[in-house]
């Protein structure tokens, strides 16, 4: 009787129904968690298990990145002191958006050693297995010269910003060197789970130390003062000073005058930058029968008080609907509200930590017309 090679290979498998691999091995060790091949000294691992071959790698890589994770997270109260200064003003849960930043780095770099070392196939169940290893020899050197990068640039941060005259150097400096720490502090985290004696290495500085640094010189050594002119300049300008303040700037509320004869709240500081601004509201006509539409525009500059320079600007706008006039107003306001304390107050903190760069001259697309409104400005409803 003639028998296609598809059949034989049909009645292999039904003859070797009592073993679970196609190649006749049966279960292998590290499924329950031990390996002669891969021992803990030497290989961290994760096992996956999933119906497709691809799930159950994706799977073991997980399950190796969640050792990591999980230290990072436990460590995490080390370094609150300067991710609530990153974060000031700001829910518990949005903060926790900075962490997971850092686990995501970690995770990244993790993966980076990790490699699919073996695979097996449950016949019967129709299972899927996969074992993600990591060597841990090759990894601790591949994060101790991460660690040895990053050292070498905080200390060239910390020394820049101690020798620094200019100011914003020095906050920029301090800045880029809490940062770096704090990320270095997350692979140090990592080493420990790589090493079998869970020893990090000792770092040169602690993040609380330059946390505090940081935050002590911006209280004391650039002070930031806010004028606002135009439609709702009174609530615009709050809401801009409130948006700085949660960036872990320091805001002056006394009124500018416009010189530095003006004393600051903090410790008698003059305001070294002044952020300078216009809002307008105006009704526009889109010949819609049901709603009423409002356009805002804002222009901001950053000057520098001693120089008189200015050194960042940047504008927004945008237009808001209602049925009545007097409710596009109430929304237009608050969408301002919102806008210039977070949008605006971000992309100046960012300017004076050296993290973006603003331009010198305001965009005149999304800014305030330079020859006047077509129309009466817009009150804010009683």
């Amino acid at each position: 009787m003639f028998v296609s090679r598809a059949g034989m290979l049909l009645m292999g498998l039904a003859a070797l129904s009592g073993c679970a691999w196609v190649g006749g091995h049966t279960q292998p060790d590290w499924i329950e968690g031990v390996s002669a091949a891969y021992p803990s000294g030497q290989y961290l691992v994760g096992v996956g298990q999933a119906e497709s071959r691809a799930v159950a790698e994706d799977r073991a890589y997980a399950a190796v990145a969640r050792i990591f994770k999980a230290e990072v997270s436990a460590h995490a109260k080390d370094w609150e002191s300067y991710l609530v200064i990153e974060q000031r003003g700001q829910s518990s849960a949005e903060r926790r958006l900075t962490l997971d930043n850092l686990t995501r780095v970690s995770t990244d770099k993790v993966l980076e050693n990790v490699q699919i070392v073996d695979r097996w196939i449950d016949v019967q169940k129709g299972l899927h297995y996969a074992l993600a290893g990591m060597h841990r020899p090759q990894a601790e050197t591949s994060f101790m010269e991460r660690i040895t990068d990053l050292d070498r640039s905080i200390s060239d941060d910390v020394e820049e910003a101690h020798r620094s005259s200019d100011k914003l150097g020095k906050v920029r400096a301090l800045r880029r060197a809490a940062r770096n720490l704090v990320l270095r502090e997350t692979y140090n985290t990592d080493l420990r789970v790589i090493r079998t004696s869970g020893q990090g290495t000792a770092a040169s500085y602690r993040v609380s130390e330059l946390a505090h640094e940081l935050e002590q010189f911006l209280a004391t050594n650039l002070v930031l003062a806010v004028t606002m002119a135009g439609d709702q300049a009174e609530p615009m300008q709050r809401a801009v000073t409130e948006g700085l303040l949660k960036e872990g700037l320091t805001v002056t509320s006394r009124a500018w005058e416009g010189d530095r004869s003006m004393n600051g709240d903090s410790g008698g500081s003059f305001p070294e930058l002044l952020v300078r601004g216009v809002v307008r509201v105006w009704p526009i006509d889109v010949r819609d029968p049901q709603f009423k539409f409002m356009r805002w525009c804002s222009d901001f500059e950053v000057v520098d008080v001693t120089s008189r320079r200015v050194v960042g600007a940047l504008s927004t706008g945008g237009k808001e609907g209602h049925l009545s006039e007097r409710e596009a107003i109430a929304k237009v306001v608050r969408v301002m509200q919102e806008t210039l304390s977070t949008h605006v107050a971000k992309a100046i903190a960012g300017h004076v930590y050296g993290e973006v760069e603003l331009p010198v001259r305001a965009s005149l697309p999304a800014g305030c017309p330079r020859d006047g409104l077509a129309s009466t400005p817009a009150s804010a409803p009683h």
